[in-house]
């Protein structure tokens, strides 16, 4: 008797769980047929071969030792080796009756012919109407009218764990339905700074890409794109672009056929624990300002390297990879309001927002010489023409030549390096360097600026003697 008992409160236990999980199955229902497949085929040039149709493919701007981490996922399985053309498999989903239908532009790029089918077996020749790499959006148009649409949600409103659904063709399964929930807002990934990415654990596969992710009320909050993956497939981790940020882009997609970006015209990073400390900080907050480029907004203004930005617009700044977005999607050539911390002092600053410009390639070389012989345990010296052409430092700063053991050596300078400012100081050679480095405090932590193969970056060093 007591088994028994013990047996029906178990039962009663798992039919209490089950009941409260959700039930998808209506929004599967009522949005299912507004999810499409897409193919697209590309001729290739005489006698190249391309790689296999199922290949996931990485997204622009992914650094090289992430390769292998980061991969798109829209191509579905395929055989042998084509040499005169290839095909891709994604998924997208109509946002309008009259047949607009949103996918991702890496799944689409460089395609000859696109073809969105739909989920009554119709396949509609489509026309793209515009594609923008940075946001990783394409807008399509087919030709049909009175088609199923999704519902546009508010990405703003959703809240870390709650409940979120994928429709798409994984490895061209049509119509494969996932679910998890939440578990990141506003992340920042390589190659994707004006996306402030949603995170979840929704089952992402090659072909899933592109598709929707939809909240419980059944509404479209974010277009699937990335994963995080060692093997290509999925591993727990997926990533959507909002809704707001698509939709910015949609409207400009159809008004004008491409994409203007606001543009502040700064390379920032983020705030350690101990770079907060050696800017007088409580804690670390913000994006810190590390170059300021020649004829853009931020040299117009009052903008200085070393400012760390912590409002724009009134939002808070809590990591660097919160600006982008916001400056990306400013209106062009209108002030915003940035609030700085600039020595240990909270600074507003108005600067007039304007145009991103096309990306720049950066490179730089480095070069070597003498022992170590300073506090820091490198050795440092003025940079010739060709060192600065090299090194895109146009004006002050001190190649590193060697380093030893020492504080910078622990915290990562490297041979090659240039240092531009110590401790708020500008370096404008070597004498500037002895002079500053001799006088440096010991037992706290100093701001070093250092640039590195054309990028700027604060570290933090701290002198024992």
């Amino acid at each position: 008797m007591k088994i028994y008992g013990l047996l029906l409160l178990s039962l009663l236990f798992i039919q209490n769980a089950a009941a409260q999980l959700p039930d998808f199955t209506g929004m599967v229902r009522d949005n299912g047929k507004a999810v499409v497949n897409i193919s697209t085929s590309q001729k290739a040039p005489e006698n190249e071969v391309t790689s296999f149709p199922g290949e996931p493919q990485l997204p622009e701007g992914i650094p090289p030792e992430l390769e292998e981490l980061f991969k798109h996922f829209f191509q579905g399985p395929g055989g042998g080796m084509t040499p005169r053309e290839t095909n891709s498999l994604g998924s997208g989903f109509i946002i309008s009756g009259d047949g607009y239908v949103l996918t991702n532009h890496h799944v689409v790029k460089d395609a000859d012919e696109i073809v969105v089918k739909l989920t009554d077996r119709r396949e509609l020749v489509a026309k793209l109407i515009g594609s923008d790499s940075r946001t990783d959006v394409a807008l399509l148009k087919i030709d049909a009218e009175d088609l199923p649409s999704v519902a546009i949600g508010s990405p703003e409103k959703l809240q870390v764990g709650e409940w979120v659904l994928a429709i798409g063709s994984p490895f061209g399964f049509e119509q494969s339905v996932t679910a998890g929930i939440v578990s990141a807002k506003g992340r920042s990934l390589p190659g994707g700074n004006y996306i402030p990415f949603i995170q979840t654990d929704v089952a992402i596969n090659p072909g899933n890409s592109g598709g929707p992710l939809f909240n419980m009320e059944g509404k479209v909050v974010g277009i699937n794109s990335q994963i995080y993956s060692r093997t290509g497939g999925f591993m727990g981790l997926s990533f959507a672009i909002p809704m707001d940020v698509v939709m910015n882009v949609v409207d400009q997609l159809k008004t004008k056929g491409s994409v203007s970006r606001g543009w502040l015209g700064v390379q920032i990073q983020d705030v350690t624990r101990e770079l907060a400390e050696s800017f007088g900080m409580k804690r670390p907050v913000g994006a810190l300002i590390a170059k300021i480029i020649a004829q853009s907004p931020a040299e117009a203004a009052d903008l200085q390297i070393g400012d760390i930005i912590v409002e724009f617009n009134g939002q808070k700044i809590e990591t660097s990879g919160d600006l982008p977005p916001l400056v990306g999607m400013s209106p062009i050539n209108e002030k915003s309001k940035l609030t700085v911390i600039r020595q240990g002092d909270k600074k507003v600053v108005k600067v007039k927002i304007g145009l991103l410009p096309e990306e720049d390639v950066q490179q730089s070389v480095t070069k070597a010489a003498p022992k170590p012989d300073n506090r820091l345990g490198i050795s440092v010296s003025n940079l010739n023409e060709e060192q600065r052409e090299q090194t895109q430092v146009l004006k002050n700063g001190v190649l590193v030549q060697n380093v030893g053991k020492g504080p910078a050596a622990q915290v990562g300078i490297q041979r090659g390096d240039v240092i531009l400012r110590i401790a708020n100081n500008v370096i404008r050679d070597v004498a500037d360097f002895d002079r500053i480095v001799k006088n440096l405090p010991a037992g706290q932590s100093i701001a070093v600026l250092i640039q590195r193969r054309g990028s700027p970056v604060f570290l933090a060093i701290k002198l024992d003697k």
